[in-house]
């Protein structure tokens, strides 16, 4: 007789970085420079929220159980990970959908208020409507960087989660240590990138109705001072350590009890070896799959630069046919 698992599992990965790629910042920025976004055949739809928002999804045009593809920080379809992976999901025998978190899609959504970290609710409301569909709610989700965050928040807090599997790659499990992380050495690249993605993001959609806040956009240098300054207020939080403490999933990890693959690399630029949760910490439901590199959201491998693979796909593919 089988003892059923009381926390999960935190095992060695066998991703092996291309011999041409290693390095966290090397595996990091070469699939976001470098990998080709597929063309997809896409149909739109529009989720209207209880609170008079909206969430816009894009629907792969094959058939088979449906997975969710939940998008990272500022990310969208044009992300390095989403096009390659829709389009191995639907060769893979799945229909693909890909989930603009709110306000990231073409159209700015209609509140203030805009996506978070913590955002679960938002995910909940989303596959309860699609739950009514004749195809029914979506059987897993995947969701990468701050995605990962909210679709393991998710997990943990919500008693019947609608998914019967999930996939979390590259997460910012304490979003405090991924703030810290980011303010040194060449992680800065990446703060400053997506800090200018942040703001563009912030002026265009209130560039035609009044900011809702007393706040100098070109004087906020980090995440520390933008979450503390919009994020938190734009989203109820009393304030930066408050919507850190509260939108983080670590501490709603002992709670997924459904089949969840982490994907992670001790390497990961965007957080510190520390970050990663021991196995005492982790639900029945949770493996934890840790590669020694891999850098954030990268794992590339393959024997040449003009042959690459994109590991990610393929494990993803794998645990999803196979639970394992």
């Amino acid at each position: 007789m089988t003892t059923p698992r009381t926390m999960g599992r935190l095992t060695t990965s066998r991703f092996r970085p291309a011999w041409w790629l290693h390095g966290p910042h090397l595996q990091t920025l070469w699939p976001s420079l470098m990998r080709r976004r597929p063309r997809l055949a896409l149909t739109r739809r529009r989720i209207e929220l209880a609170d008079g928002d909206f969430i816009d999804l894009a629907l792969g045009a094959s058939s088979g159980p449906r997975v969710l593809v939940i998008h990272g920080l500022e990310g969208n379809l044009e992300s390095h990970y989403a096009g390659g992976l829709m389009q191995a999901l639907a060769h893979g025998g799945f229909q693909p959908i890909f989930l603009f978190l709110r306000g990231c899609s073409e159209e700015p959504n209609r509140l203030d208020r805009a996506y978070h970290s913590g955002a679960s609710a938002d995910l909940a409301e989303v596959l309860d409507i699609l739950s009514r569909d004749p195809e029914g709610a979506p059987a897993a989700a995947i969701g990468f960087s701050l995605g990962a965050n909210l679709l393991l928040k998710y997990l943990g807090e919500t008693p019947a989660p609608r998914l019967q599997r999930a996939v979390a790659v590259s997460v910012p499990f304490v979003l405090r240590d991924a703030m810290l992380r980011l303010d040194l050495g060449g992680s800065r690249l990446y703060r400053r990138h997506l800090l200018g993605k942040l703001k563009a993001s912030l002026r265009r959609k209130f560039a035609e109705r009044p900011f809702p806040l007393t706040v100098d956009l070109d004087a906020i240098q980090d995440f520390n001072q933008f979450d503390d300054q919009i994020t938190a207020p734009l989203n109820g939080f009393a304030g930066v350590f408050d919507y850190y403490t509260r939108a983080s999933c670590r501490s709603f990890l002992a709670g997924i009890h459904t089949p969840t693959l982490i994907l992670q690399a001790a390497d990961d630029p965007f957080m510190f070896p520390t970050t990663v949760p021991w196995a005492h910490e982790l639900g029945p439901g949770v493996t934890l799959e840790l590669a020694a590199h891999g850098g954030h959201v990268g794992f590339v491998a393959g024997p040449w630069p003009w042959k690459p693979h994109y590991w990610l796909d393929t494990r993803v593919l794998e645990y999803l046919h196979t639970g394992a």
